[in-house]
């Protein structure tokens, strides 16, 4: 085998950062299920993100914690359409990270499933990868 393993490294770091960005959606998800707690929440606006022709909506949503202080935090998600459940005034549900308030996710805005999804991805990738290469390397 000569140069042709550099190619491997291509989707094995693909697979890493998939799989980093993945794990750590989930380990916060996890914080969130764990220790945090719910709290009504009104969203005050959206901040807009424009990137290459396509325009992102990070709401952010304003509440009081349990400790009495107020709260205005802006999604670590930004979805390109904005449903009426999530427009400026609308009313949400968010969990919070009591000893970090702004750890938090808006309840039916942040996505599970994409966290989930690279995770599997990046498994896949890295994984794959790794045999690939490992099995290259023994039969030679």
């Amino acid at each position: 085998m000569e140069r042709e393993w550099l190619f491997s490294l291509i989707p094995l770091t693909i697979g890493m950062g998939f799989l980093g960005f993945g794990a750590y959606g989930l380990r916060q998800a996890a914080v969130l299920r764990r220790r945090g707690v719910t709290a009504e929440a009104r969203i005050v606006r959206h901040d807009v993100e424009r990137d290459e022709g396509f325009t992102y909506h990070y709401p952010v949503a304003a509440w009081t914690a349990r400790d009495g202080r107020t709260y205005e935090c802006s999604s670590r998600f930004g979805r390109g359409k904005v449903g009426s459940g999530f427009r400026v005034g609308a009313h949400v549900v968010v969990r919070y990270d009591p000893d970090n308030p702004h750890r938090f996710a808006i309840e039916g805005w942040d996505m599970k499933g994409l966290v989930l999804l690279f995770t599997v991805l990046g498994s896949i990738l890295t994984v794959g990868t790794v045999t690939v290469v490992l099995v290259r390397l023994l039969t030679l």
